[in-house]
């Protein structure tokens, strides 16, 4: 018997067993693949470029952490050292004035400081001043030696600048009062016009460098004011003036005849005296000023000519006061005016030694002016002086017959010879 070698033929039952074994396959669970035939396949991994992004911002994060910490210890150590040199010593050798501009701005005034050797390090200055606040001021200030930064800038912002003493002495008048002040160096800027004569109270007056010549004047005339005020409210209403301006008219002439202060209400007696019984007050300075006027002095002997000048101003020719103030009185002069002592005295004459010898009558007064006399022939005439006159009739008042009330010692050697006032 022969083999047959056809295999025998799948029977119908077994097709459907290999289908619901493959379905059977397909459907089982992936945790069977990695243990076995059976096992699905494990998940994929994540993806490597998340990876990467998340290591350059870590790294990124770690670069601007450390950037920031360099540059804080940077900072700090910037400002530790700032700070040291703003509050340390300053190279200053000895003290010095500097003068700081008016309208400069926080680095220029650092510029300047920096010139002057008060500081050697402007910007750490400037961002100190700028730092702590502050405006600071112009002006001349002095700065120690050694002066810190700090200290420095503490000086300009007080305002404590340099003071000058500006002195204008009594008796001047206002042409001549600005004149010295152009002479003053640390003022500034120029007076356009005198001011008006006797507005202007002499005195010692505190002003920074740099301050203008025109505000001393105002600040002169205020002053004026202000003492001429008070003053005027608390004079004896006996005195025979009837305004503010004619005692200053009368101080002015007191302010002109006597330098000595224990004189001054001496003098102005005298001359408030003579006003009363309507005697001329014959000053001699009146005959000056009405020749000269704001140029205040002559520069010589008065001549008779002088003498008979028909000037407003002249007390020899005209009847009571002057026509205005001839000198800037202080403000002695102006109380010494306002309320004299009861004194009876119609004249004075110099004694010699700088000051006066009053008297009540002619005779008293003609023996006064005979020693005068051998003074006079001793030193020579007076400049801007008349020689007074010897024994004439006592006076009856307001006639050309009264005798001069003064004259003074001499200002200068060699002057022409005086002659006698017209009578």
């Amino acid at each position: 018997m022969s083999a047959d070698p056809t295999p025998p033929a799948p029977s119908s039952d077994a097709a459907p067993n290999r289908a619901a074994s493959q379905t059977s396959d397909r459907r089982a669970p992936r945790g069977a693949e990695a243990g076995g035939p059976d096992t699905p396949p494990p998940p994929p991994p994540r993806p490597v470029r998340r990876r990467v992004r998340h290591g350059a911002l870590v790294g990124y994060l770690s670069g601007l952490f450390t950037f920031l910490t360099l540059a804080a210890l940077g900072l700090g150590g910037a400002i530790y050292y700032g700070k040291a040199l703003f509050d340390g010593p300053g190279p200053l050798e000895q003290e010095t004035a500097v003068v700081i501009p008016l309208n400069r701005g926080v680095g220029e005034i650092a510029e300047t400081l920096a010139r002057a050797g008060v500081l050697d390090h402007p910007k750490v200055f400037e961002a100190g001043v700028r730092l702590y606040g502050g405006s600071l001021r112009y002006g001349e200030y002095a700065f120690p030696a050694h002066v810190s930064m700090r200290e420095a800038m503490e000086i300009l912002i007080s305002g404590k600048a340099i003071e000058h003493a500006v002195t204008v002495p009594e008796g001047l008048t206002s042409q001549q009062v600005v004149e010295r002040l152009r002479d003053v160096a640390v003022l500034t800027g120029d007076v356009r016009e005198a001011p008006p004569e006797g507005s202007l109270l002499p005195e010692t007056y505190r002003v920074m460098r740099g301050t203008p010549r025109e505000q001393v004047i105002a600040r002169m005339r205020a002053a004026q004011k202000a003492a001429l005020d008070e003053i005027w409210r608390k004079r004896d209403p006996s005195v025979p003036v009837k305004s503010p301006d004619d005692l200053v008219t009368l101080a002015s002439l007191v302010e002109k005849e006597t330098g000595i202060a224990e004189e001054r209400g001496r003098v102005a007696a005298v001359f408030v005296n003579r006003l009363n019984k309507g005697m001329r007050l014959q000053s001699d300075p009146t005959i000056v000023y009405g020749l000269v006027g704001g140029r205040g002095t002559l520069g010589r002997s008065l001549t008779r000519s002088d003498i008979q000048s028909r000037t407003a101003y002249n007390t020899y020719v005209i009847n009571g006061l002057p026509a205005g103030p001839i000198a800037n009185p202080g403000r002695a002069a102006l109380e010494a005016a306002a309320r004299p002592p009861k004194t009876g005295e119609l004249y004075f004459v110099a004694d010699g030694s700088g000051g006066h010898a009053f008297g009540k009558t002619l005779a008293e007064h003609n023996r006064n002016v005979q020693r005068w006399r051998q003074v006079e022939r001793a030193r020579g005439a007076a400049a801007d002086r008349v020689a007074p006159d010897e024994a004439t009739p006592e006076p009856e008042g307001g006639a050309d017959s009264d005798p001069p009330t003064s004259t003074s010692a001499p200002a200068s050697s060699a002057p022409q010879q005086p002659v006698r006032p017209r009578r």
